[in-house]
């Protein structure tokens, strides 16, 4: 097995490179102003200069923003090389440009290589991570998979690099997600769902964080006001499950603290209705993973009550209840798992943990009651 590798990034750090390209334009905080510092910012990664612009007091969506991509020297532009958009669709199409999968170069060799390990990490994305606030620190290769370490908000956190990529990638939509809800739900896109459950059913979490990333701030909101209240059942299932999908990705991706709040959220919306033995079973489920048992116990009895599928909900309670030392509980756990099908080598090795502890008084238990009973 290939000894792990520390490749530190202190030399390609881009900290404050906004910034200081700002001193050195004299219209630089007036293009903030109208446009947005972040789309700004934006235009300068993606290669797009504007020009000019012609202010819409009135509807500021509707400036007109002129601008030129590439590498084009005064002396060199033509009025073909111009291109004019609203802001609106300026914007639009900045981010759909930024969102864009980049190709992750191949792992680097040396550390010294400085080039490779920036074509490895994304030079978008080292760009990119400034805006947000993310300081990086190492690059961790071990088993031929790439951990970025890095401070964030005066925070140490690790993270996958291809899940760091797409985080930063989910804070380029919530840019444009934020300027066009202006505070309201325009974030919240309900034909992404079935994408999003597409993308959960072959395991891709970097998918599924991409497409709903943005949901929970603004959804959170808008539970506390009466359009919220009042919001009818199929919507409110539809968005449950969504959030169920991102909570359970955000774990999956390493980010289980985040990945909980989302799934508390998801519970909020379901309430007892269709979305909810599912919700629940997630939050329960990640719960047993995180070593926190006890804590499963009651999002699981919830879902149980509530007509989770037993397949999967008895399994479930039956390692929680075993792993708390509660055997009789575990032992009626897995009856029931039997009786809803799940398979035996599926069962067997918590049986027999529950026979170990509860023989021989169990056996002679199954004997009045009717001879053995293989669990």
């Amino acid at each position: 097995m290939p000894e792990p590798r520390v490749f530190p990034l202190e030399s390609i750090r881009t900290d404050g490179w906004f910034e200081r390209i700002g001193e050195g334009i004299g219209s630089f905080q007036a293009l903030c102003d109208i446009v947005g510092p972040r789309f700004f910012a934006f235009a300068m990664i993606t290669g797009a200069r504007i020009t000019a612009l012609t202010v819409d007091r009135r509807s500021p969506d509707n400036t007109m923003v002129d601008f030129v991509v590439g590498a084009v020297s005064e002396a060199e532009l033509s009025p073909a090389d111009a291109q004019r958009l609203t802001l609106a669709d300026f914007r639009r199409r900045l981010v759909s440009a930024l969102v864009q999968e980049e190709p992750q170069g191949p792992l680097p060799t040396r550390a010294t290589d400085v080039e490779a390990v920036q074509l490895h990490i994304g030079v978008r994305y080292l760009l990119l991570a400034p805006l947000y606030g993310y300081s990086l620190r190492e690059l961790n290769v071990s088993d031929g998979e790439s951990n970025i370490e890095l401070i964030h908000d005066g925070v140490e956190e690790t993270y996958q690099l291809a899940a760091f990529r797409a985080r930063l990638r989910t804070h380029v939509r919530e840019e444009l997600d934020r300027v066009q809800r202006g505070g309201g739900r325009g974030a919240i896109d309900l034909s992404r769902v079935p994408e999003a459950e597409l993308a959960n059913s072959r395991g891709d979490h970097v998918k599924v964080l991409e497409l709903l990333g943005a949901w929970p701030a603004p959804l959170a909101i808008f539970l506390r006001t009466p359009e919220g209240q009042m919001l009818g059942a199929e919507p409110r299932a539809t968005i449950a499950r969504a959030l169920g999908l991102l909570g359970s990705s955000c774990i999956a991706l390493g980010e289980t603290n985040k990945g909980e709040e989302v799934l508390r959220l998801a519970v909020q919306y379901a309430g007892d209705g269709p979305a909810a033995p599912e919700i629940y079973t997630r939050l329960g489920e990640a719960m047993i993973d995180d070593g926190r048992p006890g804590e499963a116990i009651s999002p699981l009895r919830r879902a149980a009550n509530l007509g989770a599928d037993g397949k999967v909900i008895w399994p479930a309670l039956a390692k929680a209840f075993l792993a708390r030392g509660r055997y009789l509980a575990s032992l009626a756990a897995l009856i029931e798992a039997r009786e809803a099908g799940v398979a035996e080598e599926q069962l067997s090795p918590m049986a027999r943990r529950v026979r170990e502890r509860l023989d021989p008084a169990l056996g002679r238990w199954y004997e009045l009651v009717g001879g053995p009973v293989d669990l």
